[in-house]
């Protein structure tokens, strides 16, 4: 279990759209007696109580990526041309999943032209010099391990399933992969390229 690990306060900032993608594929097709789908939403619920019981977080807010294009696809035309479309079932409950932080009285946060990888990087660059507060980024998506600092930024993330979770800090991040934080995105770039060559 992740727990606090000093008496500084703690941020949570959750990055929805890999959340709920994890949840859709993870879980069986849960629906109401109207036959409208809802294992999405029931496993980001699951993975929220999970949060706030494990990391007892001071604040929390949500960020979400937009249908819209982003700069990035501006700067790379084919920028996630790869990527399957979305099935209509997870665009429902991406779409619902506002409720969930409405209820919670959590606040959002989402921008055309940026993904929710863009505010929780900016929100994280702006507080970690905060030296009262510590930050959690919960999110599925192992890119986010890029913004670890020392413990003062860790990433809560998935191993298995929705409830089996492990929170990476700078030592777990170097354990991992034999180097530091900051090497990650020389280290996807390249993987990438090579997986290309191949």
């Amino acid at each position: 279990m992740a727990k606090k690990i000093d008496n500084k306060k703690t941020l949570v900032l959750l990055d929805v759209h890999a959340i709920i993608h994890r949840a859709y594929h993870a879980l069986p097709e849960f629906a109401t007696s109207k036959g409208e789908p809802t294992g999405a939403l029931y496993g980001l619920s699951t993975m929220l109580l999970k949060i706030i019981s494990d990391l007892k977080p001071d604040y929390i807010a949500a960020c979400y990526d937009l249908p819209k294009p982003t700069y990035r696809h501006e700067a790379y035309k084919d920028y996630k041309a790869g990527r399957a479309k979305a099935d209509d079932e997870l665009i429902t409950q991406l779409k619902k999943s506002y409720d969930i932080f409405r209820a919670f009285n959590i606040p959002v946060y989402s921008k055309e032209g940026f993904e929710a990888d863009d505010m929780i990087g900016t929100i994280v660059a702006k507080n970690k010099k905060n030296k009262d507060l510590n930050i959690v980024v919960a999110s599925g998506d192992m890119d986010t391990l890029q913004l670890v600092d020392g413990d003062k930024v860790r990433v809560y993330t998935l191993k298995k399933g929705i409830k089996d979770t492990i929170i990476y800090n700078e030592k777990a991040v170097i354990e991992r992969y034999g180097f530091g934080p900051k090497l990650l995105p020389d280290y996807k770039g390249l993987r990438g390229i090579h997986q290309i060559i191949l």
